[in-house]
């Protein structure tokens, strides 16, 4: 059975594995997206500093990581970032679970809406976040580049 459970950066030990989590969900994204991923740039480090400073969960089955989730307060919504899941793991429903978990986050907080940011070149993922219901409500470009590079998808949740 799986089980989600919150991460404490003082008892969470895993960074190692919790990086090789993310980074294996990732890696199909390399040579796909412009510019390449931010998961790049983390180390087991930077993910313990972003564990303190923002919320994360993990999804666990027999003890090994399946998935995780960070989010992020913001004004009006919660930011979803970093929602990775282990390629052998896929479609089993975890990334759904994730995201449910992030719901209760919200609700706990109300705060009206999830919303993430996906990149234009990964069209699977907008569907799943479409399917999950998520809809498109921005087009965006990162610094430097001058056509869109990612789109904001925002879900409403109601009361």
């Amino acid at each position: 059975m799986t089980k989600i459970s919150r991460i404490d950066e003082t008892r969470f030990d895993d960074w190692d594995g919790l990086l090789a989590l993310i980074m294996s969900a990732f890696a199909y994204m390399n040579g796909v997206i412009d510019p390449p991923s931010s998961a790049h740039r983390l180390t087991p480090a930077s993910l313990k500093e972003k564990a303190a400073a923002e919320i994360g969960y993990v999804a666990t089955e027999g003890g090994r990581l399946l998935g995780c989730i960070f989010c992020r307060p913001e004004p009006n919504g919660l930011y979803i970032g970093k929602l990775a899941v282990s390629p052998d793991a896929q479609g089993k429903g975890i990334g759904l679970l994730l995201l449910q978990t992030a719901e209760r986050e919200a609700h706990a907080r109300a705060l009206p809406l999830l919303r993430l940011e996906t990149r234009i070149e990964l069209t699977g993922n907008h569907q799943r976040f479409a399917a999950w219901g998520f809809v498109r409500t921005a087009e965006r470009s990162h610094p430097g580049y001058d056509r869109v590079t990612f789109i904001e998808m925002q879900k409403p949740l109601f009361r």
